[in-house]
């Protein structure tokens, strides 16, 4: 990973603490949609989406294999996103809950 930043002047944690307001200024999928697209290659957004896809699975507790074969995701992606489910800042945690509560309130809005 790159650790030094183009502007010496800037901060690292800076440039990341501005991503992370940008990302919390989008407000629907579309902005979201469109702003990650503009930001992430095709094989950058390929790899963050197939992070996310099997958080799911992970919480559920799908063995690595049936994950690997329900998304064709490899066995070492999905134990890296294992580990940092058990280990890491509780990103992971955090967004999985709250996507769990947007689902089941749109479920209660459909009914």
């Amino acid at each position: 990973m790159k650790r030094r930043s183009l502007d010496p002047e800037t901060p690292d944690e800076s440039a990341k603490a501005s991503l992370c307001r940008a990302l919390l200024s989008l407000k629907s999928e579309e902005e979201m949609d469109a702003f990650l697209n503009d930001l992430c290659t095709p094989a950058e957004l390929e790899v963050l989406v197939d992070r996310w896809r099997v958080v799911p699975y992970l919480l559920d507790g799908v063995s690595y294999r049936e994950i690997h074969e329900r998304t064709a995701v490899s066995i070492t992606t999905i134990g890296r996103v294992a580990r940092y489910l058990n280990q890491g800042s509780g990103g992971y945690l955090a967004a999985a809950a709250r996507a769990a509560r947007s689902r089941a309130a749109a479920k209660r809005a459909r009914a």
